[in-house]
């Protein structure tokens, strides 16, 4: 029988040689691929220019005008810069970080100087334009953007992304454990045989959440984790829970946080199930639309009085817990909301079908 370790006493000690920076954690340095760094570069350099040609204005309106025609301008090289960063990236790699910031700077300095003649030749001005210092304050704003870069690249090394998951999970497992165990004692004495059968499938939800994890997991895991604590839930409530899956095999191998979908469904049977004495129906759908993966989480809600289904109010942690996660492994490249829809509550989480690395 293969036994989880729990305790263990720690590892020795031993002197290793330094190590060079891999080559993943070389290449975040320069992560302008990422659309989450794009849309906050753009908006660094616009608040930028805001604040820039408020030297020059009259008023708001003359504010406004200045700045419309300056966006024009450098917008075109600031996504230049992006794009060239993100094309060089494997050569960047191979270069020392003082010579990534002089490159970095160094294109910046060009972005600046493209931005002066693109207004020059846009407003037909043959007057004289700070060409200098416009490559000056391009190189400026783009060394700003690489030590950006760097320390939003220092922040997601897989060391700090994997103790802050950690973190994070080390919330879900007591509770997750103790409402599995809590559901197989409730039929321990009334029905042994399905106790037994529901304890066999408690034994490998067990080993599942205490085992050591990566920095994530896939659909599809996950998805098998769900089936089994349902399957506990199922002898619990009988006929008063009906659950339906609607799956899509090409969504199955889409990368989430460890112990994700779980707390979701438990949520589900709690504030759904449980509180109604004719119980309800739980809907689980995953689909791949285009390059991304979207996975609905539907359940019914108790009647009140009036016959209105009515939410019942939970601390929401573990939907702050699941939001947290997500934006760890994919940051904006994740759309995650819950709420009411048609007398339904519905958990929704849209994601990059395939995402090998955390941002």
């Amino acid at each position: 029988m293969q036994e989880t370790e729990i305790l263990s006493t720690l590892p020795s000690v031993s002197p290793k040689p330094a190590e060079r920076p891999s080559r993943e954690e070389r290449l975040q340095v320069f992560d302008a691929c990422h659309i989450g760094v794009v849309l906050r570069a753009v908006l660094f350099v616009e608040v930028v220019l805001g604040v820039g040609v408020m030297f020059q204005s009259a008023s708001p309106m003359d504010w406004l005008t200045r700045l419309a025609l300056v966006t024009g301008g450098a917008l075109p090289s600031t996504l230049g810069w992006l794009l060239c960063i993100c094309a060089l990236k494997s050569q960047l790699q191979q270069l020392p970080t003082f010579a990534q910031y002089l490159l970095g700077t160094l294109l910046g300095f060009v972005a600046g100087l493209s931005t002066c003649k693109l207004l020059i030749w846009v407003l037909a001005d043959n007057s004289d334009w700070p060409l200098v210092a416009s490559g000056f304050a391009g190189a400026l704003m783009a060394l700003a953007l690489v030590a950006a870069l760097h320390l939003r690249a220092r922040g997601s090394t897989p060391a700090a992304t994997t103790a802050r998951l950690t973190e994070l999970q080390a919330r879900i497992r007591p509770h997750f454990l103790f409402n599995t165990l809590n559901s197989a004692v409730a039929l321990v004495r009334e029905e042994p045989a399905k106790a037994e059968a529901m304890l066999e499938d408690l034994s490998d939800l067990f080993r599942h959440a205490l085992a050591e994890q990566g920095n994530s997991s896939t659909l599809e895991e996950e998805i098998t984790l769900a089936q089994r604590y349902l399957d506990i839930e199922q002898v619990r409530f009988g006929d008063r829970m009906r659950v339906q899956w609607q799956l899509d095999a090409a969504a199955n191998l889409a990368q989430l946080p460890p112990l994700l979908l779980q707390p979701l469904v438990e949520n589900a049977v709690k504030h759904g199930i449980e509180p109604s004495a004719r119980g309800g129906k739980l809907r689980i759908t995953t689909e791949l639309r285009g390059g991304r993966v979207v996975l609905q989480i539907t359940n019914t809600l108790p009647e009140t009085g009036e016959g209105q289904a009515h939410a019942t109010r939970g601390h929401g942690i573990a939907l702050a817990n699941v939001r947290e996660r997500l934006r760890l492994l994919h940051d904006v490249d994740c759309d995650f909301s819950a709420g009411m829809q048609n007398g339904l509550y519905r958990v929704r989480i849209a994601l990059p079908a395939s995402h090998a690395n955390p941002p």
